[in-house]
């Protein structure tokens, strides 16, 4: 019986995780990244790009350690997810800088014929203030992006209000107060009145809850019904780069 156990565990992991392309790829970008690959039928035919940018507890020089939650861990719990989807990490104590981002974003478009009109990022708590920095800086590069339990530089609230954005926190956050996602959509509703945004609170969430967003159809669904046009976006000539507080 014993032995079944362990065949049915394997075939289980086999499942979960033979039907991947993730990989690591470091000295390559500004950050070391996990890559994972889809389909050779969706590979083929100009795929989006997914970028995902992870919290506090899961930096460090262990790429394994990004695994852990998000979107690279809904990909080896068995979601196909139809982009390349990267997932940089930052050392330990540091906070996402846009420019490093771009470094890896950079590094995918040069080595896969990639639809530039499709750049998606996405991000939970470090990782959410990551995505409102990325995205704020690069407007012009982005065509959709969701921040969970983040917050960012209110200076960058016009760049922001030209993409479609989706803004999550949970009303019982103790690591990160929701006045941080509150500021931002402020800032975001004082330029277009917030007509890209989303803004979701979640009640009866504390902070580690937000992850589970990551598990629903919803957010990849919103993601990928975005595609930039040139049109959409002149991005302010003024850039204004703050620290990022340290958070999880």
């Amino acid at each position: 019986m014993k032995k079944i156990y362990f065949l049915l565990f394997c075939l289980l992991c086999f499942q979960l995780n033979g039907n991947t392309q993730l990989n690591a790829v470091k000295g390559e970008a500004d950050y070391p990244f996990l890559i994972n690959l889809p389909s050779d039928s969706i590979l083929n035919s100009k795929p989006p790009v997914l970028i995902f940018l992870h919290g506090r507890s899961l930096s460090g020089n262990n790429l394994e350690i990004v695994k852990r939650y998000g979107i690279v861990n809904e990909i080896i719990r068995g979601r196909k997810i139809p982009a390349i989807v990267v997932a940089p990490q930052v050392s330990m104590g540091k906070g996402w800088e846009p420019e490093k981002v771009l470094s890896v974003l950079k590094y995918v478009q040069t080595h896969y014929n990639t639809d530039s009109n499709r750049v998606y990022v996405a991000g939970m708590s470090l990782g959410g203030y990551g995505t409102l920095h990325f995205a704020g800086k690069y407007p012009e590069l982005i065509a959709g992006a969701v921040a969970l339990c983040g917050g960012g530089n209110i200076s960058d609230g016009c760049n922001l209000a030209q993409i479609p954005l989706w803004i999550q926190h949970g009303k019982l956050d103790r690591a990160v107060p929701i006045s941080e996602s509150d500021k931002m959509v402020d800032a975001i509703k004082n330029c277009n009145g917030g007509t890209n945004l989303i803004y979701t609170v979640h009640p009866s969430y504390g902070h580690g809850e937000l992850e589970r967003v990551f598990h629903s159809d919803e957010f990849y669904n919103f993601l990928f019904s975005k595609i930039k046009k040139p049109s959409d976006l002149v991005k302010n000539e003024e850039e204004i780069e703050c620290g990022i507080e340290g958070v999880d």
